[in-house]
């Protein structure tokens, strides 16, 4: 079954089985984009269309574009600018189309016909990216089950064409060799994404174990968050190597969209013991595919999770308002919305910020995370928002009870510590919790932080 499917997968990106795919060459793509006036910058839009295509691993070559008033219906542009697409196709010998939109099945079936190359839309261009980069097994699955799901509307759009080319001439049978084909395809695709279901519920529950845990262990949790190469990965590298100084626990540092698909999670200490569960999440992008968003939501739980979020921006694009927008608004519909901010406005070292680092009340940072300047500053940021429920108590345990000394030592900042005759006797910075929780322990000396 499996691979039937990479045959259809196959045969969806090459427009049938009579496309060619030859991932040993550079494949030359040519981008193409309808203006209808919806898109605030239209030109940013087809500009990181490119960079999507690079990150793909292709040349692009060329692009087209045309001003419309609304999208046609069966081609997406005019049909006369399809045929100059495709003269423009031929004479640059591309060997792939790509759109800037998502692109309906028949839009999608229309345009391979009339163009006679394979055809992309934005979104299986960002599936295909994830695809390659996806490296741990939740990862893999969860792309596999977005790539799946957006084949699945493909194949419905398909129905009408799959029917005609394989119609049974001279049979009484009401349904075509094509028609059959087609729900073979589908049966085997809804029983893949039956089997990626309970794989992922299971690595679903494991992750929520391990988020178990973390919380019983009440060290605070900050993710970065953010548009695609504003720059987390390098942020999470630079704490790595300033507070662990364990080059083993860096993570993949690229300048390009999409480096990093797969979470990762570094317990950092800050310093005087506060500890932080730093995690480098997936990048947004405009028009981030709506598949993606719900298959990787057991890993998007990292950042609903948090009780920080750093909106790591990458302040040397001219477009960084509208990535705090597109991340706003991504995280409005994973439901992470409310959760405190620190705004880190990075490479701000690029755009001439007359002094670094800058910070603006206690939720802005301007700093550069790759020469490391405003990385004390952040931390006192992150420390301050994460730490502001913690207070100042003194205890005595008696010596039979020493596992909660212990709790203490592991779980909070240890101001001063005494071995007396009726127990051990610390001054401690805790979380209020943790407070209540030992109060009988207390010596009632207690004093905010």
């Amino acid at each position: 079954m499996e691979d039937r499917l990479d045959e259809i997968v196959r045969e969806n990106k090459t427009g049938g089985p009579g496309g060619v795919e030859n991932q040993s060459e550079i494949e030359k793509a040519v981008l193409v984009g309808a203006d209808t006036g919806e898109e605030s910058n239209f030109a940013r839009s087809m500009e990181e269309l490119g960079e999507l295509a690079k990150a793909c691993g292709m040349q692009v070559e060329g692009m087209a574009v045309q001003k419309l008033d609304s999208i046609h219906k069966a081609f997406y542009i005019g049909t006369g600018k399809v045929q100059e697409v495709k003269e423009y196709a031929d004479a640059l010998e591309a060997d792939i189309i790509i759109f800037n939109n998502s692109l309906s099945p028949s839009q999608l079936r229309n345009l391979q016909k009339e163009i006679g190359r394979p055809v992309m839309d934005r979104t299986a261009l960002i599936l295909d990216i994830f695809s390659r980069r996806a490296k741990t097994r939740e990862a893999r699955l969860q792309v596999e089950s977005a790539r799946l799901q957006y084949l699945m509307s493909r194949l419905v759009g398909m129905h009408d064409a799959l029917t005609r080319q394989g119609g049974a001439s001279g049979s009484m049978s009401s349904k075509g060799a094509g028609e059959k084909k087609l729900e073979l395809d589908r049966r085997k695709i809804e029983k893949r994404l039956a089997a990626l279901r309970r794989e992922l519920e299971e690595v679903a529950r494991e992750r929520k174990n391990q988020s178990k845990r973390r919380e019983e262990s009440r060290i605070p949790k900050v993710a970065l968050v953010g548009y695609t190469n504003a720059g987390k990965s390098t942020l999470m590298n630079a704490m790595v190597e300033e507070y662990l100084h364990e080059e083993e626990k860096k993570v993949l540092e690229k300048d390009m969209l999409f480096a990093t698909l797969d979470t990762t999670v570094r317990n950092i200490d800050l310093g005087c013991n506060k500890k932080i569960l730093l995690s480098d999440t997936v990048g947004f992008i405009h028009k981030l595919p709506h598949t993606l968003i719900k298959a990787f939501q057991s890993t998007l739980e990292e950042v609903k999770n948090a009780d920080l979020l750093l909106y790591v921006v990458d302040y040397s694009d001219e477009e960084y308002r509208q990535q705090i927008k597109v991340t706003e608004e991504t995280l409005l519909e994973i439901g992470a919305a409310d959760i405190p901010v620190i705004y880190v406005y990075n490479k701000s070292d690029l755009c001439g910020v007359p002094q670094l680092p800058e910070r603006v009340g206690d939720d802005k940072i301007y700093m550069s995370a790759k020469s490391g300047q405003g990385l004390a500053e952040l931390s006192g940021m992150i420390v301050e928002k994460v730490y502001a429920e913690y207070v100042q108590a003194e205890f005595l345990f008696p010596y039979s009870e020493g596992q909660k000394a212990s709790y203490f030592m592991e779980h909070a900042h240890v101001l001063k510590q005494e071995y007396m005759e009726n127990g051990i006797w610390m001054k401690v910075e805790c979380h209020k919790a943790d407070m209540g929780k030992y109060a009988e322990y207390s010596t009632a000396r207690l004093t905010c932080s």
